[in-house]
């Protein structure tokens, strides 16, 4: 393994704080935010129009912040998005209304270029057979932010509603002055200036192997909106199938998120020498269609948390690997959008997939209990077919003369750090 520098390391540090942070933003909302919007009269409709709007916005937003950061640089879109998301915050502590909850979803979602970014950023330090491994950093950052906030956020809502938003607000202003204090700028004046012409979105795939590049696109958007699906319905399905209450729902959840853990920050990078982010990523979508079949046919505890544990191991090998993959298929200078483009499409499977899991579950609200859970869960596993039926198309990525030829079997292991 390579010795990594100290101000290397530094970087890396800088950087899966800020995921950490943003992520723990996001799951002190889970538990808090659907409580909170009750209290202004908001139905399970609005409810899950205020996760909807915010992951539209992220749609919208994460491409032209990744544009952004390829032209003036990943450090001030960091600074700028993550000081935005803790406007967001603020608002949505003070907010009295409805509307006004709308209103910091809104601009939390619009700001939501910190992650696409903070991924460019990682491309920009390491080389593309460093990649996943790198991403695998992120997504450890993602578990660990999503054991960490749902669990400050119902700690703090028991002093006050307001309190876990303006904890958050507070973290997104520290977060934003260590980028400004500590993180260097990652992308050289020569890549800015040539991602300065303007060249719309649409020329992208001129830069990058384009058939390997839109098979992740999509291939993320019908996983995330999977996955989606089984963590909007689960506390319901756990609660009626087993009697849980959110306590106990949350231990799982945070097991999820341990196992999430362990897997992309350790496992994955044992893994990717011996198989290659192709076949990790292709295993990680068999094990999420095996899960999402068995999930509404377990009987017990243990059988539950079997399948959940599966569900962890499955989501750890696909988004590093599909990351991974996305970043090696684009030249340097088009990473900021070709990885804002990737989060956009998870954006928008994260918000499809709970808005139909909602409806389908209320599919099985008039049946016998032991089939609650069936149809959106089945569903999921229709997507996870689709997922393979696309991954059948991933390849290692080809770019240039120096990268490996296009055609070239894809199974062929990374490289290690």
């Amino acid at each position: 393994m390579r010795a990594v520098n100290p101000s290397r390391k530094t970087q890396f540090l800088v950087i899966f704080l800020t995921i950490l942070l943003s992520t723990i933003g996001f799951g002190v909302c889970i538990p808090v935010l659907p409580l909170y919007a009750e209290k202004f009269g908001a139905s399970e409709f609005v409810n899950g129009l205020l996760t909807g709007v915010f992951s539209l916005m992220v749609v919208f937003a994460s491409p032209l912040w990744g544009k952004l950061s390829d032209r003036i640089g990943r450090r001030p879109v960091l600074i700028i998005s993550i000081l935005g998301s803790a406007a967001g915050y603020f608002v949505m502590g003070w907010a009295g209304s409805l509307m006004w909850l709308f209103v910091a979803r809104i601009i939390d979602g619009a700001s939501g270029g910190n992650v696409a970014t903070a991924q460019a950023y990682i491309a920009d330090i390491t080389t593309p057979e460093e990649r996943s491994k790198a991403m695998g950093m992120i997504g450890a950052a993602f578990g660990l932010g999503f054991i960490i906030g749902p669990a400050i956020g119902g700690i703090l809502a028991q002093y006050s509603p307001h309190l876990p938003f303006y904890f958050v607000a507070v973290l997104c202003l520290i977060n934003a002055l260590l980028v400004y204090t500590s993180l260097p700028e990652s992308l050289t004046v020569d890549k800015r200036t040539t991602a300065h012409t303007e060249q719309p979105l649409s020329e992208l795939l001129n830069h990058a192997d384009g058939p390997v590049y839109v098979t992740v696109c999509t291939s993320y958007f019908v996983c995330l909106a999977a996955f989606s699906i089984m963590t909007a319905v689960f506390s319901l399905f756990a609660a009626r199938r087993f009697g849980f209450d959110a306590q106990h729902v949350g231990y799982i959840m945070a097991a999820i998120g341990v196992i999430g853990v362990i897997m992309q920050g350790g496992v994955i990078r044992r893994l990717l020498p011996k198989y290659g982010e192709v076949k990790m990523a292709r295993s990680g979508m068999v094990a999420l269609l095996i899960s999402f079949i068995l999930l509404p046919l377990v009987g017990g505890m243990n059988a539950l948390l079997a399948v959940s544990c599966l569900i962890a191991i499955g989501n750890s090998l696909v988004q590093p690997t599909l990351n991974g993959l996305a970043s090696r298929s684009v030249e340097a200078g088009w990473q900021g959008r070709a990885l804002g483009l990737l989060q956009a499409s998870a954006s928008l499977g994260r918000g499809a997939g709970p808005i139909l899991g909602g409806w389908l579950l209320g599919l099985d609200k008039a049946g016998p209990v032991e089939n609650y859970g069936r149809t959106p869960y089945w569903v999921a596993a229709g997507f996870m077919v689709v997922t393979l039926l696309l991954a059948t198309g991933l390849r290692n990525p080809s770019l240039g003369t120096g990268a490996t030829q296009r055609g070239e079997a894809d199974d062929a292991p990374a490289a290690e750090i």
